[in-house]
């Protein structure tokens, strides 16, 4: 994996949090899950049996060195490069505007800009508030559980401030509350916001006024995350 760049960041972040972890098994299963590669494809590519990937996963096998963490890696990144290389590059956009891929779930640019009407149709959102755009060029997913709890406020202005022209969507919604009460005190204001997690009737009902109030266009969703992503993924 010689040189820097994004497979080397991302190969260093992935070796780093198994073998730091508490549960090394459960972050492997973790990675190996993000990166849709099963047991026996990983086991293909290590040239080893299926259950010696299982054995490591369930702890059943001694927590593996670093030796053997970085050859599971490189299966996984080995793998991914032969797909086409969309999880290094997804988590390479990631780590490269400075955040975790656990508090920032995806962040690209579109090769144009698309009608902000496609995006939602496609991720299945319904527009409760219209803003003052109908294109985005863009889109940023963010665990809003995670960005909360760990992300300091310059990061914050910081998260929000990259992403002006782009949809900013938000997972593990609940109320949408604190979202659209954070959003208040930011300058500029993104173009879009799409709650995820939340139908119309569950969203806090001042979240909308204040939306028309600051000028972005927002909506829910509760399409299952994964193919919430695959389709902003397509957009790209």
């Amino acid at each position: 994996m010689g040189g820097r760049g994004p497979k080397r960041e991302l190969a260093e972040k992935i070796a780093g949090e198994i073998t730091l972890s508490d549960d090394p098994g459960a972050t492997l299963r973790k990675w190996r899950t993000d990166f849709d590669v099963s047991q026996t494809d990983l086991a293909a590519e290590l040239e080893v049996s299926s259950s010696v990937i299982s054995d490591y996963e369930s702890g059943r096998r001694e927590s593996p060195g670093i030796g053997v963490v970085g050859r599971l890696v490189e299966g996984l990144l080995t793998i991914d490069e032969r797909r086409g290389g969309d999880r290094i590059r997804q988590y390479g956009r990631v780590l490269s505007a400075g955040f975790d891929s656990d508090v920032v779930l995806d962040l690209r640019e579109y090769a144009s800009s698309v009608p902000l009407s496609e995006l939602y149709d496609d991720v299945g959102a319904t527009e409760v508030a219209s803003g003052g755009t109908d294109r985005i060029s863009g889109h940023t997913v963010i665990d809003s559980i995670e960005a909360i709890t760990r992300l300091s406020s310059e990061e914050f202005f910081r998260l929000y401030g990259q992403s002006t022209n782009r949809v900013l969507v938000f997972t593990g919604v609940t109320r949408g509350e604190a979202t659209a009460v954070a959003l208040r005190v930011l300058n500029p204001t993104p173009n879009a916001v799409i709650l995820h997690g939340i139908d119309e009737d569950d969203l806090w009902p001042h979240a909308a006024d204040l939306a028309r109030i600051d000028g972005y266009s927002l909506a829910v969703t509760t399409t299952p995350l994964e193919d919430l992503l695959d389709e902003l993924v397509g957009l790209e």
